[in-house]
């Protein structure tokens, strides 16, 4: 598992665990690597502020981390401490130090045989336990399977359900989990629905699919594909065979209540016929596409599969997959600002947006030039510059911008405008070009002075993180852990103004565009 170093803004310390390194971010905040007094390495899971805020939220945390310590250890990391009430609160996990189920597939190819029989059994023993104090995992999926001396550990269960079933942060459309193992009845029904144990069956069967073959068994061109493959269609499970296949079959029906429960997998798994070894074959081809509606209904009637359904589940998928929180993803997503236990203002996030999809930011086009959402980025691209609509919250004081520069290609620069005036008054700028980055402040007595130039190493396709730090009217840009621009904001008419996302334009080199995701601002 790989780690980063600490960051300006990363805590040091957290009640009586020294914090070593950064093992990942995602929406629900950031894991940590840590130090106990004993000198026991263990994993940290910190929420971020802005869920903290919420008494609703912490009440469900300190529930959740509660059920979640009572369960049994085998096949799960164990829940070793806790702490609801720290300003931004925090779970302290076992350390598994190991590849996960994904980086294993793709380093060795599908699992065969005994050693995919070993992860089936291993996982449904977690889910069993999970599942047994009362805890529904909802985020089950390749990532969350990591291997400790070849065994497989199922990790981070019992905090989602704090989060999605928070109102305050599920009212725009959120839940927890991956579409690719994501059960009907999640994407079938309000994205607050309770989840039930059904849910993690399923999502085992996939994640098992998953390990014996390399592929999702609903497979789509994007989640909302695999949205109406899922709520439609037949599982494409070429390549299992055996008493597996039977398991991972009924694990995967549409009804909730045709599925096993865990215990009934592994009863299923260990039975006196599963002594026949799992085998990968060439099977029938897969089906094509999804299964007439009403046919689905004969065969199930319980089910309610109907085209009014499907449709409104793919509409609540196309706006908001920027919603669907993968709470503890190992890429990085975000940033957040510090945390230590000092007692300096706790900062607040008061925009937060993936830039995967319009959401707070909106696709807008300026003759040649636009931005435009591909589903993983937002492109900024053109022969001119555009500036990309975006939410008209007004700041003063103290704020930090964080957001990642995925490219910068050609003859285009990003733009992140900072205290902008709508009204003409003018605004400061960070400009990020492929090999510089400029502070710059405009205004109407000077449209464009250059307040502060670094030259930086050619971006190209390189993600950068870029920060700016507003501070007692001093500005700090840095890229990744490095601070790389300082500068004082002294101009007497921007003391507030709104975040935009712009791009600058210095010739017409064919396929200059900026890519950008993931912007936050924190106000202090």
């Amino acid at each position: 598992m790989s780690l980063r170093p600490l960051r300006p803004y990363d805590p040091r310390v957290l009640g009586v665990y020294t914090l070593l390194g950064v093992i990942g971010e995602g929406g629900m905040g950031a894991v940590y690597q840590a130090r106990d007094p004993g000198g026991r390495i263990v994993a940290i899971k910190v929420i971020r502020p802005e869920y903290a805020e919420s008494p609703e939220f912490r009440a469900r945390f300190r529930s959740e981390v509660q059920r979640a310590s009572q369960v049994p250890p085998f096949s799960t990391a164990a829940v070793l401490d806790a702490d609801p009430e720290h300003h931004t609160p925090y779970l302290v996990v076992e350390y598994v130090d190991g590849p996960d189920l994904t980086q294993v597939v793709d380093a060795h190819g599908p699992l065969t045989d005994g050693a995919l029989h070993s992860v089936a059994v291993g996982v449904a023993t977690a889910l069993a336990a999970i599942h047994g104090a009362g805890v529904v995992h909802r985020d089950l999926k390749p990532a969350n399977v990591l291997f400790a001396l070849g065994s497989p550990k199922v990790i981070d269960f019992g905090i989602a359900r704090a989060l999605e079933a928070t109102s305050k942060h599920t009212r725009t459309g959120q839940m927890v989990g991956t579409v690719a193992y994501m059960a009907p009845e999640r994407l079938d029904g309000p994205a607050t629905e309770q989840a039930d144990p059904a849910v993690d069956v399923f999502a085992w069967g996939a994640v098992i699919t998953y390990a014996g073959t390399g592929h999702v068994p609903f497979p789509g061109d994007s989640p909302t594909g695999m949205a109406i493959r899922i709520l439609t269609g037949e599982p494409d499970l070429r390549g299992l065979t055996g008493t597996l296949r039977t398991a991972v079959e009924r694990s995967l029906t549409k009804n909730p209540a045709d599925r096993p429960t865990a215990g009934e997998l592994l009863d299923i798994l260990l039975s006196s016929d599963s002594a026949e070894r799992t085998r990968l074959v060439q099977a029938a081809p897969a089906p094509t596409g999804p299964r007439a509606v009403g046919s689905h209904r004969a065969s199930r009637p319980d089910h309610r599969v109907r085209t009014a359904a499907v449709a409104g589940a793919v509409l609540t998928l196309i706006l908001a997959t920027a919603a669907i929180v993968m709470p503890w993803s190992k890429a990085t997503t975000g940033a957040t600002p510090a945390l230590s236990s000092s007692a300096a203002p706790t900062p607040t996030m008061v925009i937060t947006d993936m830039l995967i999809a319009p959401s707070l930011w909106a696709e807008t086009k300026n003759g040649p030039a636009s931005c435009t959402f591909t589903g993983d980025f937002l492109v900024i691209a053109g022969t001119n510059g555009v500036m990309c609509r975006g939410p008209r919250t007004e700041f003063t004081g103290d704020q930090r911008v964080f957001i990642n520069v995925e490219s910068v290609v050609g003859d285009v620069c990003g733009r992140v405008y900072f205290r902008y005036h709508h009204t003409g008054e003018g605004s400061y700028v960070l400009e990020i070009c492929a090999t510089r980055a400029d502070l710059v402040s405009t205004t109407d007595a000077e449209r464009w002075k250059i307040l502060s130039r670094v030259e930086i190493p050619d971006l190209g396709a390189e993600t950068r993180r870029f920060g700016i730090t507003v501070e007692d009217d001093f500005a700090t840009v840095s890229m990744g852990s490095a601070e790389i621009l300082t500068a004082p904001l002294v101009e007497p008419g921007l003391t507030g103004g709104t975040v935009e996302l712009a791009s600058g334009v210095y010739g017409r080199t064919p396929g200059s565009q900026v890519v950008l995701y993931g912007i936050e601002v924190w106000q202090d």
